[in-house]
C-alpha cells in the first residue's frame, strides 16, 4: 500500500519552497513501522524524541503525579534541539 499519496503537504514547503523543522515526520515513521530504524533516524533524527515527548505527554494526562510539568518541559527542549540539530544536518 503506497501510504505517501495519503500524506499531508508541509505548508512552508508548499507556499515559501522552504523545509519546516517538522518535514520528513510522516516518512520517517512510516520508515520505522515498517521496522526500518535507521533509515528512519537518517529521515527525521527527532521522531523518537518527538514520539517520547508525546508519550509522555499522553501519560501525563492520565497520571498527573508521576509526570511533572518540569520533565515535560525538559524532554520538550530536548526534542526541539534535536529537530534545530537535524535540520540544520540535513540543509547544510
Amino acid at each position: 500500500m503506497d501510504l505517501e499519496k495519503y500524506m499531508f503537504p508541509c505548508v512552508s514547503k508548499t507556499l515559501f519552497g522552504v523545509e519546516c523543522l517538522g518535514c520528513g515526520f510522516q516518512r520517517s515513521l512510516i520508515l520505522l513501522l515498517n521496522g526500518e530504524f535507521a533509515a528512519s533516524f537518517r529521515m527525521y533524527p527527532a521522531l523518537f524524541t518527538t514520539l517520547l515527548f508525546l508519550g509522555f505527554i499522553g501519560f501525563h494526562f492520565i497520571y498527573r503525579r508521576f509526570f511533572s510539568q518540569k520533565l515535560i518541559l525538559a524532554i520538550a527542549l530536548i526534542n526541539v534541539a534535536f529537530m534545530i540539530a537535524g535540520y540544520i544536518y540535513k540543509h547544510f
